[in-house]
């Protein structure tokens, strides 16, 4: 069958075999095929292992397990731990196969196991087989021991490992090694299953840990780790009974007489090493007694154990990791930190990698001890392996203090310059950030920023020159010098788009420092720069293949700038500008039109224009750079999508104090009954030229009422909401909102409307309201059809902004009485509405009566939930207006 798998050519010649070997196998377990069963469940295996299913063949195993012979129960329970896991039904019968239980109970057990074969559709005298099954675990053949015990330890289930417990328990006191060790590992298999289990293989243990047989030490230290770890009493238990034991174990170990059967590369047995210093390190960590008693012995493994050999390389990590973890021992801490240094100028790239992980951690232990192999750890940055520049560069930037910063800084650099492309990235961003945390002065920011730009520019973040460019405008002893060395510093690399943007950035800021040699420091030699020099420099950057849209922007302000500080080349700039105007980018064309009309027409404003920045403020662009914007740089207004000034907004914008974190608009610039066409974005293309006219009122009503869905819009001489939405018929000019935006008076027309815009003290003017039981809103229409009206009356009492008081009057249009009238309302989770019983459940006819219902809202976000969004601005609209009515007695219902 293996041959013929092999040779197929194909997947489809590959499951034609497998198809017809299953087949055969299918016969021959109906068949029941006593001769070749194990030759069967071996090709079930086979056939397992590339994937195909076998769930057919599950039973074979437990009738294989069942013969009396070692060979076929070998078989059996390989296949079963192959074939089965954890989750199978099958497990069942394993489970009983492998308890004590049926020579107490052999007919309950004989019986329930025939009804599980027959309800499986197999036949046959099994029951004398299984009952030898139930002996495995106490079989006088200790090979069949061994061979439950690993089927135990790789499929063990909860419930097989709480019924058999005891008997693995039993077996760790067998008189074979080989047994009593496949009973550890079995045990841990049952602690990871069942955790409260722990305590009852602490006693056990203590045993096992005493033994002289290298394998039955080994399972039994992994059995004691697993054991701390799960339990705190078994924790401490062994710290006090085992922890001296370990010790001298450990230090025969180590001094033991070379034994062939257990050396490696000359170390006797490193497996055993390894295990014993990973407990001690677990029985040691937090503890200082324990700590105390293996100090010595961690002492002798790091000098003694050779590091020729990768063996002892093993031993000695595991030894350093050990001392790192236990308490405080500041020799042994410097011996590791050593171990690890020696282990960086290893040739084996793994060994440089560990060391540099563990000297990551031993930094918050003892970083003067990591500071003196600094050199070694340098030269890891440059190491050829990609993984082991990242590592060290990230320990480097731990490393960095203020006393070492300059130095490592300039080693750094000095890489920067002949670094990989891909390590650029990562180099830049860790040298920024030292210099931005640890610079001594300015002038050192400014001189290692300009290196870095001058190098790796390209590989420089946004927010890296914006820091760099606010420390330049704070540092006014330095203007000068700082525009003379990025002037210098661009002759030399013009490919670097960050350093061109700081360099025309500043030398448009200060271009005449630059010609005249202002600021000078003693440091530096005067250089000669004319007008026209420094207009180059912006001229080839803006003309650059490699400029993006950013850089020519601010080429072009940098332009406008100089052309107010060197008047001689004034015309040579425009015609620089000039050659945007037709660019295909908007921005540029249009920035380039409107600083040509600059230089050409308004020559009395330009030199105001184009003042000095002033100074940046540091803290703030920190807290903007962190995510937390300053309070002082929120903008004092909001402008939603369609560009109209949000302070002629509704007054159901306010209505909830939803926007009560917006400070007080400036006076509207236009009437108030536009407020839906500015709240919904409609009409605004008409909205000058119509603003007089009645249709451009009902118009945007009929709007709100089709988007709404609620039927046709009222008439105008039944309603108050036509007055609401209005516009006012005395102010018959058109209002520019150019002119409007540049007036200081407020239209006369806009005064009858004060009080809908200043509904809950949002928008508007803040003329006094008057006073008594609150200021007084006019009325709005929430609904209204051929049968229903309602009418909301707005209220609110003085010194409490947050509630509003509300008083819905419903009102019978047609012939009809209603009855068991029923009003419901919904709000957002942070107001509360408490609803006052109506005034009557039966709606009367029409003229004969209304229902008045009264509703209280408080916003408990008041002052600071912002609701109202640029990109929404009929948000508040709509959910002010999410509210349904039922009259049940009617069968009426309608949204509102």
């Amino acid at each position: 069958m293996i041959r013929a798998i092999r040779a197929c050519k194909t997947a489809a010649e590959e499951r034609a075999v497998v198809r017809k070997e299953c087949a055969s196998i299918r016969a021959a377990v109906s068949d029941n095929d006593n001769d070749y069963r194990h030759r069967n469940l071996a090709k079930l295996m086979f056939i397992h292992m590339l994937g195909y299913p076998t769930h057919f063949g599950q039973m074979e195993c437990l009738k294989l397990i069942a013969a009396p012979g070692f060979p076929e129960k070998r078989i059996g329970y390989l296949g079963l731990m192959l074939l089965l896991d954890e989750r199978q039904e099958v497990l069942m019968l394993v489970t009983n196969s492998l308890k004590q239980y049926a020579p107490t109970f052999p007919f309950l057990f004989l019986t329930v196991t025939h009804m599980y074969l027959v309800e499986e559709g197999i036949s046959g005298p099994f029951e004398t087989d299984i009952v030898i099954i139930c002996r495995d675990l106490n079989h006088s053949n200790q090979y069949i021991v061994g061979l439950g015990l690993c089927a135990l330890g790789n499929i063990c289930s909860a419930e097989m490992a709480r019924d058999l417990a005891p008997e693995v328990e039993r077996l760790l006191q067998f008189r074979d090694p080989n047994i009593r060790k496949k009973a550890a590992l079995c045990s841990i298999r049952i602690v990871k299953k069942v955790p409260e289990l722990a305590e009852n293989f602490v006693n056990p243990v203590v045993s096992l840990l005493k033994e002289k047989h290298h394998g039955v030490l080994l399972t039994g230290i992994q059995l004691c780790a697993d054991l701390c770890n799960h339990s705190e009493e078994a924790l401490e238990y062994f710290r006090k009974k085992c922890t001296e034991g370990l010790v001298k174990v450990l230090k025969d170990v180590v001094n033991s007489p070379y034994a062939p059967e257990y050396d490696i590369s000359g170390i006797a047995d490193p497996f055993l090493h390894i295990r014993l210093l990973r407990l001690l390190r677990v029985l040691g960590h937090g503890d200082a007694d324990a700590s105390d008693s293996m100090s010595d012995i961690l002492a002798q493994v790091a000098t003694k154990t050779e590091s020729n050999k990768n063996a002892g390389n093993a031993i000695l990590y595991e030894c350093v990791e050990t001392i790192m973890s236990i308490e405080d021992v500041s020799g042994l801490r410097v011996l590791a930190i050593n171990i690890l240094g020696r282990f960086l100028s290893n040739r084996d790239n793994n060994i440089r990698y560990v060391a540099l992980n563990m000297l990551m951690k031993a930094v918050s232990v003892d970083d003067q001890a990591v500071q003196r192999h600094r050199a070694t750890i340098l030269e890891c940055v440059k190491d050829s392996d990609a993984s082991i520049r990242k590592r060290a560069l990230e320990l480097i930037y731990l490393l960095v203090n203020e006393s070492n910063v300059k130095a490592l800084t300039k080693e750094l650099i000095d890489y920067l310059q002949v670094s990989d492309q891909d390590f650029k990235g990562d180099l830049t961003a860790k040298i920024c950030s030292i210099v931005e945390k640890l610079s001594p002065d300015k002038i050192w920011y400014i001189d290692q920023m300009l290196k870095v730009l001058s190098e790796a520019g390209n590989h420089v973040k946004d927010e890296v020159w914006h820091a760099l460019i606010v420390v330049i405008t704070n540092a006014s002893n330095l203007h000068g010098y700082t525009v003379r060395a990025l002037y210098k510093a661009i002759q030399k690399s013009t490919d670097q788009e960050t350093l061109v943007r700081v360099a025309v950035w500043c030398i448009g800021e200060y271009g005449d420092m630059l010609v005249n040699n202002i600021g000078m420091l003693n440091l530096e030699d005067p250089i000669t720069v004319t007008e026209n020099d420094a207009v180059d420099v912006v001229e080839n950057a803006i003309k650059h293949h490699m400029s993006d849209l950013t850089t020519r922007a601010m080429c072009l302000v940098a332009l406008l700038k100089l052309s107010s500080r060197f008047p001689s080349c004034s015309q040579r700039i425009k015609d620089i500008v000039a050659q945007s105007k037709g660019s295909l980018l908007l921005e540029l064309q249009q920035r380039s039109i409107e600083i040509d009309s600059i230089i050409e027409k308004h020559q009395n404003i330009r030199s105001a224009l184009v003042e000095r920045m002033p100074v940046l403020d540091e803290a703030t662009f920190s807290g903007r750079k962190a995510g937390s914007i300053l309070a002082a740089t929120v903008t004092t207004s909001l402008t939603p999508a369609n560009g109209i000034a949000a302070s002629a907004a509704a007054p159901l914008v306010d209505l909830l104090d939803l926007g009560a974190d917006e400070p007080a608009a400036a006076a509207p610039t236009s009437s108030a009954g536009n407020f839906l066409q500015d709240l919904l974005d409609v009409g605004t293309s008409s909205f000058s030229a119509q603003s007089g006219t009645t249709q451009a009122q009902k118009s945007s009503t009929d709007v709100l009422l089709d988007l709404l869905s609620i039927g046709s819009p009222p008439p105008q001489n039944s309603s108050s909401a036509p007055d609401i939405l209005s516009l006012t018929q005395e102010n018959k000019t058109s209002i520019s909102p150019l002119d409007s935006l540049s007036s200081t008076t407020m239209p006369s027309a806009q005064t009858s409307s004060t009080a809908m815009m200043d509904l809950l003290d949002g928008f508007g003017s803040s003329a006094p309201l008057p006073e008594g039981n609150g200021p007084a809103y006019p009325p709005i229409v929430a609904f209204e059809s051929s049968s229903l009206k309602l009418t909301f009356n707005f209220s609110k009492q003085p010194g409490s902004p947050q509630t509003t008081q509300i008083e819905a009057n419903f009102t019978n249009k047609s012939s009809d009485v209603y009855t068991n009238f029923i009003f419901q309302a919904a709000v957002p989770k942070f107001l509360q509405l408490h609803l006052e019983p109506a005034s009557s459940n039966t709606l009367p006819v029409i003229d004969n009566g209304s229902i008045t219902q009264k509703l209280r809202v408080t916003n408990s976000q008041h002052g600071k939930l912002k609701f109202f969004q640029e990109n929404d601005p009929c948000h508040i609209f709509v959910m002010l207006r999410e509210m349904d009515v039922v009259v049940p007695g009617s069968n009426l219902e309608f949204s509102v």
